[in-house]
């Protein structure tokens, strides 16, 4: 997805906090390489991107961070099938690969905050509208229409408001009958920040530093000088966030459920 002038837009991925939520996975890998269907949520990330046309990436990398540079130093031949002779060093590649991404690996410090990341970017980010996300949450969202309704408003940033899903399952009672049990129902009135972001650079601005939580005084001060609108999406969305959201996009994806999964294989 071009901006005006012929230039790329780019989608920030935030790769670099510990996960600690998900301790299983992440003492050996950083949480955006937790594998759904044999591949990282990472991945699965930029391939929803991708499928909209955002083919530029910027990854802000920090705890692992070396594990994320090996999967894409080494993409192009885990992706593929090739023969190798072993005498002269030859690789003739069988599958090409269909994905045409360039993706930027960019350390950003082990212990900095989501808004110092995005800080440190800075250089990156100078020449417009950019997309930003975290790497461990998926969505069915049209990012067009996120970019379309963004251009329309002309404020300085957009974050795509989501409603989770409850913990629990909710019953349905007439007097003491259960007459209806409802796995995981939406919390109709509360809506959250979803992570899908749509940006202008001037939103630097208002990052003081690497010890600077995004979603604290940065959203908080766009909000005060009326530069942050909300999106509304009130379809599929879910986080990483421990074991249980884990089982839960795993199940999606092995039963061919997955509402992210729109691009073909």
């Amino acid at each position: 997805m071009e901006l005006e002038g012929g230039c790329q837009m780019k989608v920030v991925i935030l790769a670099g906090g510990l996960g600690t939520r998900l301790a299983e996975e992440t003492d050996i890998i950083p949480k955006p390489m937790v594998e759904i269907g044999g591949k990282p949520i990472l991945w699965h990330i930029m391939k929803y991107y991708a499928y909209f046309g955002f083919t530029e990436f910027i990854i802000a990398l920090g705890y692992k961070g070396e594990i994320i540079k090996n999967f894409f130093m080494n993409y192009h031949f885990l992706s593929d099938c090739f023969t190798v002779n072993t005498k002269s060093g030859e690789i003739i590649e069988h599958n090409k690969i269909k994905d045409d991404w360039k993706v930027h690996l960019v350390d950003t410090g082990l212990d900095t905050m989501t808004g110092g990341r995005i800080k440190k970017l800075s250089k990156w980010l100078t020449d417009g509208t950019f997309m930003m996300t975290y790497g461990d949450g998926i969505i069915n969202l049209n990012l067009k229409n996120l970019l379309q309704f963004h251009r329309v408003h002309g404020k300085l940033a957009t974050v795509t408001a989501v409603q989770p899903l409850a913990r629990f399952g909710k019953m349905v009672f007439n007097g003491d009958e259960v007459i209806k049990f409802a796995e995981k129902p939406k919390i109709d009135e509360n809506w959250m920040n979803g992570g899908f972001f749509v940006l202008e650079p001037e939103v630097l601005n208002y990052i003081e530093g690497d010890d600077t939580p995004w979603e604290r005084e940065p959203l908080e001060r766009l909000t005060e000088s009326g530069q942050l609108m909300a999106y509304r999406h009130n379809d599929f969305w879910q986080c990483m966030d421990n074991i249980r959201d884990l089982r839960y996009l795993r199940k999606l994806w092995n039963e061919g459920k997955a509402p992210w999964k729109l691009w073909e294989d």
